[in-house]
């Protein structure tokens, strides 16, 4: 009786060990393989071509943050002034997104520069909060022989929404301030020629949060269009002379787009299905073959 207990359990056959390690094999690939696109994009290396494809832009650039020249993400904008000047654009970004700046700084001839310099390019929030670059050269040295300084700086992803106390970049407004840090005394006010153009990754629903902003951070900025701004210039109907104010912030494509909906709920549908189906298959596996777990008396 003891031998027939013992052969009522038998234990687990290889064809059922082959289906567990199968399905343990199949839910790590499902799990560990769908990774966010977002994450691959560490260290995108910036690159002068996308300069070179940017949509002509503005041609002058202002000279305080009152004043910045408006500048859409693809775009090239283009300035000329003097050394010691601060020139300043401003573009917006939307949530989601990593802008990239790129500055290049065209020189003049070497006779007539007495040493070298120091270029840098800062990039402010719509609250006029400094942001700090992830990566890229935001300031170079430029020898007495240079002809032109190339600068790059590449900001954290836009947040929708942040704690009050937080200095993350929030969707708005972005100033772009390009200067030289160090000169000599005697290249002060020598002509140079600039280059900025602007792009952005979208990022994807890792870096999501709750919450949102119920307007863009783009103070300073009039929201007057164009034609509006023209009547000012010209005074209006009335004919009376008013200051010029600048222009409105351009929206990006698509408008702002800062709201509940991420690609985050694809990953989180995603992972509820396959859950589901790992407890489907784990049910199936545990169940039992339904045979009795002991031999009736008298077998």
């Amino acid at each position: 009786m003891r031998t027939a207990l013992r052969s009522s359990h038998p234990a687990p056959s290889r064809r059922r060990r082959g289906r567990v390690a199968v399905g343990a094999a199949l839910v790590a690939a499902a799990l560990f393989t769908a990774a966010p696109p977002a994450l691959a994009d560490t260290s995108p290396s910036p690159s002068a071509s996308q300069d070179e494809e940017a949509e002509a832009g503005p041609t002058e650039a202002g000279t305080a943050f009152r004043t910045a020249a408006r500048l859409a993400q693809g775009q090239r904008g283009t300035a000329s002034a003097s050394t010691g000047d601060y020139l300043y654009w401003v573009f917006p970004a939307d949530t989601g997104q990593r802008p990239t700046v790129r500055a290049t700084v065209s020189l003049p001839a070497e006779q007539a520069r007495q040493g070298a310099s120091t270029w840098r390019i800062d990039v402010y929030d719509g609250l006029r909060r400094r942001q700090p670059c992830t990566y890229g050269l935001q300031e170079r040295r430029a020898a007495e022989d240079a002809a032109e300084v190339r600068l790059t700086c590449t900001l954290r992803t836009v947040r929708a929404f942040s704690e009050p106390w937080a200095n993350d970049p929030l969707p708005g407004a972005y100033y772009v301030r390009l200067t030289v840090s160090r000169l000599a005394a005697d290249d002060l006010g020598r002509p140079f020629r600039a280059e900025v153009a602007v792009d952005s990754r979208e990022t994807g629903g890792s870096t999501a949060v709750g919450g949102k902003l119920s307007q863009p951070l783009t103070p300073g900025i009039s929201a007057v269009s164009g034609e509006e701004q023209a009547d000012e210039e010209t005074g209006g109907e009335d004919g009376a002379e008013q200051a010029p104010r600048p222009a409105a912030l351009a929206e990006p494509e698509g408008g702002w787009s800062s709201g509940w909906w991420t690609d985050r709920w694809l990953w989180t549908a995603g992972g509820a299905v396959l859950a589901a189906l790992a407890g489907v298959f784990g049910y199936t596996l545990t169940r039992g073959s339904g045979r009795p777990g002991r031999v009736p008396p008298g077998a």
